[in-house]
């Protein structure tokens, strides 16, 4: 398998230097020439722990990295540290050392960039430049940390993100970690790193100094390909738990921000998952549920701080992916709508491709819908969700309502409601006005009688390691003040 550009200047690419080159020299996101269709041999296999689940997925893309170092890696990186569960219809994707999503597909990008660093024969250190909403600092440190030849730096909005989470990042331990705060927010952040993606000059300085930059985002390939194995176990769950029969077609609901979660679904069915309709659940950052429904992407809004921070986003990278699919892969679309974008702040799609997002369904949560659905769901079912989920559920529950399609869903369940507990707290009318976050969690955990996560469940005890904050403007200084590379 070789991979191209989304803007057309890079194809045949392995997908090790994908992997480390993290993203295109044009600026555009690396994409496979072709989907293998696994769906028909997978079934038949319906015994495969997610281990062997997510080898036969990925060995599909990652051809020219060794069956041997790739069963090694998936192993190094999911055995006893991470699994997926399914209740409720809810994928439950946060049984990880950060309790949220990212952990899947990041503490599996390090193992397999280590393999592809050695077959790319790549000399000096990988620096892994990340910007963050909340969850993906924290899984690309955890990831990451004391992995040899590897460092990681990671921007994050300092309002922006919650306590939990902000506390989370600032008590990363390693050798290798740096944790940025930024006057600004993730759109800031993540505009800045794409520029020093985009910037040949700077990069050439860097690695005249031993330094090459790759990203830890999900607009990295080797982070967005390990996302389409949640998708073919939560299907075949669903199958052995008698929720739906082999080959039944469902429905998949994504709370989504950076699009890369949604996009691994859209993958999978590419690869023959009987999926339906992507419903994209949007908080009050709606840029997706406009685009959805009319066909035009507009970012020039105010970013609005929700209590689902992680998807607090008007610039979904990993959106060109899937326009470039619903162009006929022609990058001379991208390249005018990417144009538009970073110059006008907006585009509008042509008829072809508003054609095919009739796929997707599109709608947005209030923070009011999503307190009452985590109420209502925890009185009638004992199940607590989430923020982010919560969003999921409500805008699933506007699908159904307004098309009359009941088809089995999977709900994508993307943290522990640990992370966010005064949120759940609220919504559960438990009063902790007056205590601070980490008490907030035993009162959760006391009320609802849910056990704190173990790696949150401490956190107040740990030292703080990281607390520089930098201007937006001022990113570049902060990288090669960490790296001590002249200005």
């Amino acid at each position: 398998m070789h991979f191209i550009s989304t803007r057309g200047l890079e194809n045949g690419v392995v997908s090790a230097m994908a992997i480390i080159n993290g993203i295109s020299k044009d600026g555009g996101l690396y994409v496979p020439e072709e989907f293998p269709k696994v769906y028909d041999s997978l079934k038949k296999e319906n015994d495969l722990s997610y281990e062997e689940l997510a080898f036969k997925i990925i060995n599909e893309y990652f051809t020219d990295i060794d069956d041997k170092e790739l069963m090694e890696a998936i192993n190094e990186a999911y055995n006893d540290r991470f699994s997926v569960e399914v209740k409720n219809n809810f994928l439950e994707l946060y049984h990880g050392p950060t309790c949220a999503f990212k952990d899947a597909a990041l503490l599996f990008l390090p193992q397999i960039m280590k393999r592809a660093k050695k077959i790319c024969n790549k000399e000096g250190e990988i620096v892994i430049l990340t910007a963050t909403s909340g969850d993906t600092g924290k899984a690309a440190l955890e990831g990451f940390k004391d992995v040899d030849q590897f460092k990681v730096v990671v921007y994050y909005p300092k309002n922006g993100v919650s306590p939990i989470q902000e506390r989370q990042m600032s008590t990363q331990k390693g050798n290798n970690v740096k944790v940025i705060g930024i006057n600004g927010n993730f759109d800031d952040a993540q505009s800045a790193v794409k520029q020093i993606f985009g910037d040949n000059d700077f990069k050439e300085k860097l690695s005249k100094e031993g330094f090459t930059l790759s990203s830890a985002n999900s607009i990295n390939i080797g982070r967005l390909v390990p996302q389409i194995v949640y998708y073919f176990y939560g299907y075949f769950d669903l199958v052995k738990q008698g929720v739906i029969k082999q080959d039944e077609k469902i429905n998949v609901v994504v709370p989504t921000g950076n699009f890369g979660n949604i996009l691994a679904s859209y993958y999978a069915k590419q690869m023959g998952l009987p999926i339906d309709k992507f419903i994209c659940a949007s908080n009050e950052n709606k840029v997706l549920t406009d685009f959805f429904k009319n066909g035009v992407y507009d970012k020039r809004r105010e970013l609005v701080l929700t209590e689902s921070p992680s998807m607090d986003i008007l610039v979904s990278s990993n959106l060109e992916r899937l326009l470039f699919e619903a162009s006929g892969r022609d990058s001379e679309v991208i390249n005018e709508l990417m144009n538009s974008l970073s110059k006008d702040g907006v585009y509008e799609v042509n008829d072809k491709i508003k054609e095919f997002l009739k796929e997707f369904y599109g709608e947005y949560a209030t923070t009011e819908e999503v307190y009452d659905a985590i109420k209502e769901v925890y009185e009638k079912d004992n199940y607590l969700m989430d923020t982010h989920t919560a969003v999921g559920y409500v805008v699933k529950n506007k699908y159904q309502k307004e098309t009359n399609d009941f088809k089995q869903v999977l709900i994508a369940s993307t943290a522990s409601p640990f992370k966010f507990p005064r949120s759940i707290c609220n919504a559960l009318k438990i009063d902790v006005d007056k205590i601070d976050d980490f008490k907030v969690l035993e009162e959760l955990s006391k009320n609802t009688k849910n056990e704190i996560p173990n790696s949150l469940a401490t956190l107040s005890q740990e030292k703080v390691l990281h607390d520089e904050v930098w201007d937006k403007l001022e990113m570049r200084e902060a990288l090669l003040s960490y790296l001590g590379v002249e200005k």
